[in-house]
């Protein structure tokens, strides 16, 4: 008799745990397949120090292969999920097609950035989803710091050390915290740029740092970013974005040549194409994680609108910590389903939040006791160490030598800035001169990556952008698409179009023949 398959799409938080869990429980029981297109799970709480320079890149990816011995991994992209022929299509990391059929079916696809109808963002602003927006980022900057350093003082110089974050959840207001720790290191370590003022801004529509916090934790998160010298703009925001600058919804213009943006997340697209009844984009599903009316598919994470039984009539927010949770619920589930036992429903409780403001900083309330200062730094780093599957070692010795050591402050040049566009259906991926895209892992490591040709993305399984420092159990955040602008003016010569003015915009021209798709997909509702 044959095993069962089950094919899980996705290993982010809920797609990881997923796997994790149903291999522990199915014991060789069961053909249990993993589609990504990356080899490794990331955790994305620690994102914000890898582009600060403190962590490398491969600290905060764990090897699939590695931690999951049991589970086959399958690298591509979902494209197309056939539900009565029980079939997933996929694009591999070379173009090549291929299928899975399935017993079972887990959807733990994630979300990407959220864009808004802004004028000039999808151009001009880079998100702060995967691996490769990191390393581009932290390349950036030390761009600006060492270009500013060389023209002077003047307007150009002050636009080079200007950078805007939009978005003061968890992610913006990490980013600008470690942000200006970071350049005031650049600073600092040279001594002809001691007259540089570098400039962090955050902006955010919302009346307070990290809205989704209660008001002390928010107010020491605040009061350190505003001591440490980042400029905090509650009730402002962006109104249009230019090549020289940002206009705010204020009226000021601010020159700039970085824009950050992390607004948020939308579920991935892949999630509405199956058809089935959806909520704000998401797939809806019974509190054991099943689709109504396909008892043999299961969706978490962000992909999934799953009910609170804590908050009747709510569904639980696109956060890390109950992607994670979710996928041992769904692992568990998945078992009983092929042996006939009971199915649980996912519940949830909250046992306090952390958030690292760089430092000794941080602010945290676990289990409800707030903290400030040396004792939440401790337990924040405490808790992302106890939350992380594999790497812990590494990650403390990289956190030792950064309190011993001053940072390696150089730019690598292994993404640029075309490479990885706002719009884009799958962050965890850097586009290739020819269009398609490559793996993350190459781009980290600067290999030239096979190219993925087009497809929907199978990753994710959440974590949106904001709470994805939750602290909840012993183990871990009208639309216009501009996708298929940009891929037509790829298609043709470069036009001297106005660029910024750095060197990282000499852009190689893409071939005709292929790009990225353009993917529409719909919109959670700003702050």
């Amino acid at each position: 008799m044959s095993r069962p398959r089950i094919v899980i799409v996705g290993a982010g938080f809920a797609g990881y745990r997923t796997a994790r869990t149903l291999a522990r429980a199915a014991r060789g029981r069961a053909e249990i397949t993993l589609l990504n297109p990356t080899d490794y799970f990331l955790y994305l709480p620690l994102l914000p120090q890898v582009a600060a320079g403190i962590l490398e890149p491969r600290r905060v990816t764990v090897s699939l292969a590695g931690t999951l011995p049991d589970v086959r991994l399958v690298l591509g992209e979902a494209g197309r999920i056939d539900l009565d022929g029980r079939t997933v299509h996929y694009t591999g990391p070379e173009g090549e097609r291929g299928s899975l059929g399935y017993d079972r079916l887990v959807l733990a696809a994630g979300s990407v950035n959220k864009l808004l109808p802004i004028p000039g963002v999808a151009e001009h602003a880079h998100g702060f989803r995967g691996l490769p927006e990191a390393l581009y980022l932290r390349d950036h900057v030390t761009r600006q710091v060492e270009l500013a350093s060389s023209d002077g003082e003047g307007p150009l110089c002050s636009a080079r050390c200007t950078f805007v974050v939009v978005g003061a959840g968890y992610t913006g207001t990490e980013v600008a915290a470690q942000g200006q720790l970071f350049t005031d290191a650049l600073v600092r370590a040279h001594p002809l740029r001691k007259g540089m003022r570098p400039r962090w801004m955050l902006l955010d529509v919302a009346e307070r740092v990290l809205p989704e916090l209660d008001e002390r934790l928010s107010g020491t998160a605040d009061r350190v970013l505003r001591e440490r010298g980042v400029d905090v703009r509650m009730g402002t925001s962006v109104k249009e974005a230019t090549p020289d600058g940002v206009l705010l919804t204020d009226g000021e213009f601010v020159g700039t040549r970085t824009l950050v943006w992390c607004v948020g997340v939308r579920p991935d697209p892949l999630a509405e194409s199956l058809g089935l009844p959806m909520e704000r984009g998401r797939l809806l599903v019974e509190p054991t994680l099943q689709v109504p009316g396909r008892p043999e598919v299961f969706a978490c994470g962000d992909a999934a609108a799953v009910p609170d039984l804590e908050k009747p009539g709510a569904y639980t927010p696109m956060t890390a910590q109950h992607a994670w949770r979710q996928g041992k619920v769904a692992g568990h589930n998945i078992a009983a389903s092929l042996t006939g036992g009971e199915l649980r429903p996912y519940r949830h409780k909250d046992m306090g939040f952390v958030v690292d403001l760089g430092g000794v900083k941080a602010a945290a309330n676990p289990l409800g006791i707030p903290l400030s200062g040396l004792p939440a730094g401790a337990v924040t780093r405490g808790y992302h160490l106890a939350a992380m599957p594999g790497n812990r070692v590494r990650v403390a010795a990289d956190w030792l030598l950064d309190a011993v050591l001053p940072r390696q402050a150089v730019q690598l040049g292994l993404v640029r800035s075309w490479s990885v566009p706002l719009d884009t259906a799958s962050p965890e991926l850097a586009r290739v001169p020819d269009g398609r895209e490559r793996r993350e892992t190459d781009t980290a490591s600067g290999g030239a990556g096979a190219p993925s040709a087009g497809g929907r993305k199978a990753v994710g399984g959440g974590g949106g952008d904001d709470t994805s420092r939750t602290i909840t159990s012993p183990t871990p955040e009208p639309v216009r698409s501009e996708s298929a602008k940009r891929n037509r003016q790829a298609a043709k010569p470069a036009e001297p179009a106005k660029p910024r003015q750095d060197a990282e915009q000499s852009r190689p021209q893409p071939a005709p023949t292929r790009s990225s798709p353009t993917r529409s997909a719909p919109q959670e509702g700003d702050r």
